[in-house]
């Protein structure tokens, strides 16, 4: 049994597994998760670019003797496959052939495992759930890692920048004011508001170039190449005094200004931009790109810092001033005895230009003989990327996430013996289970006394994390509720990543999860510049003055706490989109604070609670309820409760379920309506745009009830005739309600299937006529069925015996002998009376866990038929299909409002791989062992085994299938299948 294992995984391993495209010359990798992506091909002595050398000193040069990198293409020679490739050009290139598995002997085929592999068989054994999951996070990672070539052409693009900085020439010494000495054609990257500072300013050459970040480390992912290069601007420009009221902040964008005004004449750049460093004003950067079609392979962020040890650190503490209030507010003299307020995120983005290179030498320590720890920052990338929290201010950018690492291993929680699969799931299980906003971290040494301790930054931030230098708080920009956003996120991915039945590399790493399809509820802030309102509403003069007067980074907090607040016991989660400045021209303006565009916010609801019409507060005889009165303003009001007390208390106006879940709605206008003087036609709120659609009388299930008589006919009182109404000439229409009405199992009944049928139309017929007799319904008889009208409403009753569907299957042989097989008839019965019925049961059970889920289910059904697709897509699927979405949520979280689920419904159509997989919905967890723990529910047991022919031939046959586990066997319910055309 061991031997036959090796030897299967040998063939996994060498066949199935190889994703090496042979054939056709044409390089290429398939990921099993679905990224496609080419390899570049070098062919050896082509001369291609030698590695350009680095260090923290600056550039070096190149050896003028490099050995030949070696491009994996197959086993061949250097001489055949140059031949081949002069050959290729000249040829017209074949389609490639299929994958096909490789052949091995039978020496080969059972001969020994090695020690590496053996290794490999244990890590997968203990750490992952199958060796399909190991495979595609290292396709993954070969996707996203930055090739050796391109490395090649970047180095020298470097090269080329640090002969042309070095050439820049000097100007004269002026005054920061006095900006005359620029040309026409470039602007200031700085809001200078207010314009009149002190200070001199004359451009002098870089001291020193120095690449910085994780270009150097070697831990930047495609398909955004970022290398930031450190410009050290010499001790001469500056005075004792730039650490007060931004002077620092604009010689250092004068500088970039000089720099991108001599590069923009250069041929070898494509653009010259600049942008803000995550969006922060106050620390803008000079981007820039090659010429030709390089462009868009990588991006130089050019930093301009300070010479080094020239600011005393001690003036940046978290508690200390550099900006005065009368200079911001423009007055002459300052008030007396006016306490001057602490600046902590401008002293904070001052003091990050100074620890640089200090940072890339930590990162370096740390990460020296640990290959586990570029792999596991690698895929933390791609799980940040996927949920958008990696752009933007206040981002969890992969700066961010190395630090965290490096800490983690610093204090002994990751070790350098670890893969990138230990790093990620380590990392993700510290993050969920450590509150940074509460118990900040940091990675300076105890030594020293002297340093701000953890408590005087969590004074002055948010969101704690501190640097090796004791001082930088690399979490300074972000708020709480994305740290929350961030934690939240981690402990949803460590369940995926703990439940063997959900494909967890699709959920984390290849699935992208949009505010639109993350949360229930989301609203837009149109017009931003109504934050400046807010601020002056909620008197955040200080954060103004902190944050060089971006309103939005000062009132964003404060608004997110509000509506937390509000929304206490309805939400699980208030996050917020990222405010993200784009980049500009050099000769356009910088963009101002408005320039973000719309803010986002989305709420993730609690089901339970997100409805309820009452807020309760604290008794009337309470401190607090000062407070409640105070925060909910004229909503307020004293109500006596059943246990007899009187409570202040707010009641929302709704009395349907759909304007129940608008509640959350009128608390959110509300609220910044009150505390933050942001007027209602500011607001969009998205959350609940169709919630018209699923009302009443939109041809939609439940249907309405209707009166023929009263409502098409006109009544003719003299000789009590009824017309048909001229607005209404033609008959009403009731979708009928069927129900099955199982009889007791009896000797008595026939054993024909013609005389099962006439047996039931009897009853049918004593049905409608008892009904007519014992309640006075209207009932109409027929073969099939009974319908009885009631109340506006038609009920179809349908009479069923359980051992008819198999009499129906009885067919008798030619010689005479009797055998069961399906026929159309018996299933078309047995999915009527058993499966229907046992699906309708498991659905209602499924919607009363999860309210929002009928209301789902309309909408898909209203989409699919208005798409013309009712015919060919039963309603039974389309209940299907939204049961998945929230039978199988992962990554997202169970679906609390009808418009998210429907937006989940349209990905998955659109999404979801039909030609290959079939959808298996598991209601009441009916599949455990039927299907392979690493595909999950819903996943197709056996991808591998498709036949190569269907993939490559032009027909397109069938290519959906739903599958239900009901009455001990999967049960389909696309007998009729799309095409993968119509799908």
């Amino acid at each position: 049994m061991r031997a036959n294992g090796r030897a299967a995984w040998r063939r996994w391993q060498s066949g199935w597994c190889c994703t090496r495209l042979r054939g056709s010359g044409h390089g290429g990798t398939r990921v099993l998760g679905g990224l496609r992506g080419s390899v570049p091909s070098v062919r050896p002595g082509s001369g291609a670019l030698s590695h350009a050398v680095f260090s923290s000193q600056g550039f070096k040069e190149p050896a003028e003797a490099a050995e030949a990198e070696e491009v994996e293409q197959g086993p061949h020679t250097p001489g055949r496959g140059a031949a081949r490739g002069k050959k290729r050009k000249a040829a017209t290139p074949a389609p490639a052939p299929a994958l096909q598995p490789v052949k091995l002997s039978r020496a080969e085929l059972y001969k020994p495992p090695t020690n590496e592999e053996l290794n490999q068989l244990k890590e997968t054994e203990d750490l992952f759930h199958s060796s399909l999951l190991r495979l595609q996070i290292e396709e993954l990672l070969k996707e996203v890692t930055l090739k050796e070539t391109k490395k090649k052409k970047i180095d020298a693009f470097l090269h080329e920048i640090n002969s042309l900085l070095s050439a820049i020439p000097e100007t004269p010494e002026t005054d920061i004011t006095d900006q005359t000495w620029l040309p026409k054609g470039v602007k200031v990257p700085f809001l200078q508001v207010p314009f009149n500072v002190k200070g001199k300013f004359r451009f002098l050459p870089p001291d020193e170039l120095s690449v910085v970040g994780s270009y150097l480390l070697g831990t930047c992912i495609k398909p955004e190449i970022n290398v930031d290069v450190a410009v050290t601007m010499p001790r001469e420009i500056f005075q004792d005094k730039d650490n007060l009221n931004q002077r620092y902040h604009r010689k250092r964008a004068l500088y970039l200004a000089h720099i991108a005004q001599h590069l923009s004449k250069e041929n070898l750049f494509g653009s010259v931009k600049f942008a803000y460093m995550n969006s922060n004003h106050l620390k803008p950067i000079l981007l820039l790109r090659p010429q030709g079609k390089d462009e868009k392979l990588v991006t130089v962020r050019l930093h301009a810092c300070p010479a080094p040890n020239f600011f005393k650190p001690s003036r940046f503490y978290p508690s200390k001033n550099n900006v005065r209030t009368a200079w911001f507010l423009e007055q002459s003299t300052p008030k007396e005895g006016a306490a001057e307020p602490a600046t902590p995120h401008y002293n904070n983005s001052i003091l990050c230009d100074t620890v640089l290179l200090s940072h890339l030498h930590f990162l370096s320590s740390v990460s020296t003989d640990f290959p586990g720890m570029k792999d596991g920052l690698a895929l933390l990338k791609v799980w940040l990327n996927q949920r958008q929290l990696s752009k933007g201010l206040g981002c969890f950018s992969g700066f961010l996430v190395s630090m965290l690492v490096a800490y983690l291993v610093v204090k002994r929680k990751i070790v350098k013996v670890m893969s990138g699969y230990q790093v990620l799931r380590n990392v993700l299980q510290f993050l969920a289970t450590t509150d940074l906003c509460v118990t900040g971290i940091s990675l300076a040494k105890d030594t020293d006394t002297c340093l701000p301790a953890l408590a005087d930054f969590h004074h002055a931030f948010e969101v704690v994390f501190v640097d090796p230098s004791g001082l930088v708080n690399l979490c300074a920009d972000m708020t709480a509720s994305k740290y929350h956003q961030v934690q939240f996120e981690a402990k949803c991915s460590m369940e995926i990543l703990d439940d063997r039945m959900v494909d967890g590399f699709q959920a984390l790493l290849m699935t992208s999860k949009p505010m639109l399809r993350t949360f229930d509820h989301v609203f837009h802030l149109k017009h931003v510049s109504k934050l400046q309102s807010a601020c002056k509403k909620m008197e955040l003069l200080n954060e103004l003055m902190d944050r060089g007067g971006n309103y939005v980074a000062a009132a964003l907090p404060f608004i997110i706490s509000l509506l937390t607040r509000g929304l206490a016991r309805r939400a699980l989660l208030v996050a917020h989109s990222l405010p993200e400045t784009p980049e500009w021209a050099i000769d356009a303006e910088p963009p101002k604070h408005k320039d973000v565009g719309s803010l986002m916010f989305g709420i993730l609801f609690a089901p339970e609670f997100a409805a309820s019409k009452l807020e309760k507060g604290p008794q009337a005889d309470r401190p607090e309820a000062t407070d409640f009165r105070t925060f909910w303003g004229e909503k307020s009001e004293l109500r006596r409760f059943q246990d007899g007390t009187i409570c202040e208390a707010v009641v929302w106006e709704a009395s349907t379920i759909c304007q129940k879940r608008l509640i959350p709605e009128q608390i959110v206008r509300h609220l910044l309506k009150l505390h933050a003087d942001i007027p209602e036609s500011s607001i969009c709120y998205t959350g609940a745009l169709l919630e018209s659609v699923i009302k009443n009388g939109k041809k939609v299930f439940p249907p309405v009830p209707m009166k023929p008589i009263y409502s098409f006919h006109k009544q003719v009182k003299i000789r009590h005739l009824l017309l048909p109404s001229e607005e209404k000439p033609c008959p009403a229409y009731i979708t009928p309600l069927k129900i099955i009405c199982h009889m007791e199992g009896s000797g008595q009944w026939p054993q024909d299937k013609e005389a099962i049928k006439r047996i039931k139309a009897a009853f049918h017929l004593q049905l409608a006529e008892l009904l007519h007799q014992q309640h006075q319904l209207i009932c109409r008889p027929a073969v099939t069925h009974t319908d009885v009208y009631k109340d506006g409403y038609v009920f179809r009753l349908q009479v069923a015996y359980h051992r008819e569907p198999l009499i129906l299957k009885e067919v008798v042989t030619p010689e005479g002998m009797l055998k069961y097989q399906d026929t159309e008839e018996s299933q078309r019965l047995e999915l009527e009376i058993l499966h229907q019925p046992h699906l309708t049961s498991s659905l209602h059970g499924l919607q009363q866990q999860h309210p929002a889920f009928g209301s789902t289910c309309r909408l898909a059904k209203r989409w699919i038929s208005a798409q013309l697709l009712s015919d060919n897509i039963s309603e039974e699927c389309v209940d299907l299909l939204v049961a998945s979405l929230f039978l199988h949520p992962a990554p997202f979280t169970p679906p609390s409002s009808p418009q998210v689920g429907f937006l989940r419904f349209l990905n998955l159509l659109a999404t979801y791989d039909w030609r290959n997989s079939p959808l298996i919905v598991n209601l009441n967890a009916d599949l455990t062992d039927c299907l392979p723990p690493s595909f999950g529910p819903l996943r197709c047991p056996h991808p591998f085994e498709l036949k190569s022919d269907s993939s490559t031939s032009g027909e397109c046959g069938p290519a959906s299938e739903v599958i239900f586990p009901g009455s001990g066997e999967e049960q389909q319910w696309s007998k009729d299948p799309l095409s993968c055309r119509g799908l």
